[in-house]
């Protein structure tokens, strides 16, 4: 197994300082880069894991604290499991976080991480893979229709609210993106109903979009968390292998 260096980070942004994760192999220059983004829970010992995870694949890995204009991680205090009678609570704080992040303040930090990126030694020459969880689905596909000469491939877990009547919808990007995509919902999931996964499909489909969407069966919203009762190992397994072979193909 190889072993990973991780550390926190801060990065400048237009409206304050964003604090993050980095992780990286120890050793042996600079790697291919993944921006990840959290899910709604926030920057927490789950994700830096799963960070880690990618970094001993051979990426350099950034998870950027998307709440930062509320403080720094973790902005809500978290149980170390998260069980569905938490839930609750612990979403009545998070909800008007998520909402206040407009398409155009996530956007506009998504260039400072990756410009960040773009400057550290630590990462290779080139484009980069995005990933994100739950809310942080739609975050990565708007990055590959934001920029798209940045980004060489996409990917998105349970995702939220992909393909609504909106007119900030996320699937309206699909016409601007160039990198592959990928898509691993959840069967049973009402943040992503099956008339929005075919919505997508049809959206990606339409714009040339090299893409994959797949339906992971008896998976609820959530199955990659493992420090909440959503974790379903199964659909998890099935997560990693899709996501690393999608970076091992683009980057």
């Amino acid at each position: 197994m190889t072993a990973v260096q991780g550390t926190d980070v801060d990065i400048p942004t237009e409206d304050g300082t964003a604090d993050a994760y980095l992780t990286l192999p120890e050793g042996g220059g600079p790697r291919p880069a993944v921006l990840f983004y959290m899910d709604a829970l926030g920057l927490r010992p789950q994700l830096k894991s799963m960070a880690d995870r990618l970094a001993e694949a051979g990426y350099t890995v950034l998870v950027p604290n998307v709440f930062h204009r509320h403080g720094r991680a973790p902005v809500v205090e978290l149980p170390e499991f998260i069980d569905e009678e938490s839930r609750g609570g612990l979403f009545q704080q998070i909800i008007p976080m998520v909402q206040a992040l407009t398409p155009e303040l996530a956007m506009r930090d998504a260039g400072a991480y990756l410009r960040w990126l773009a400057e550290r030694p630590e990462v290779a020459d080139g484009p980069v893979a995005v990933t994100g969880y739950c809310f942080g689905a739609r975050l990565s596909l708007l990055t590959a229709g934001t920029y798209p000469e940045r980004v060489a491939a996409a990917a998105g877990f349970h995702g939220a609210q992909l393909a609504t009547d909106a007119p900030d919808s996320p699937h309206l990007v699909a016409d601007r993106v160039t990198g592959e995509l990928y898509f691993g919902h959840a069967d049973q999931d009402p943040s992503m109903p099956p008339e929005q996964i075919q919505r997508l499909e049809a959206a990606l489909t339409a714009a040339g979009v090299r893409h994959r969407c797949e339906v992971y069966p008896d998976a609820p919203h959530g199955f990659t968390q493992a420090d909440t009762a959503a974790y379903h190992a199964e659909g998890d397994k099935r997560h990693w292998a899709a996501l690393l072979d999608l970076l091992h193909r683009t980057l």
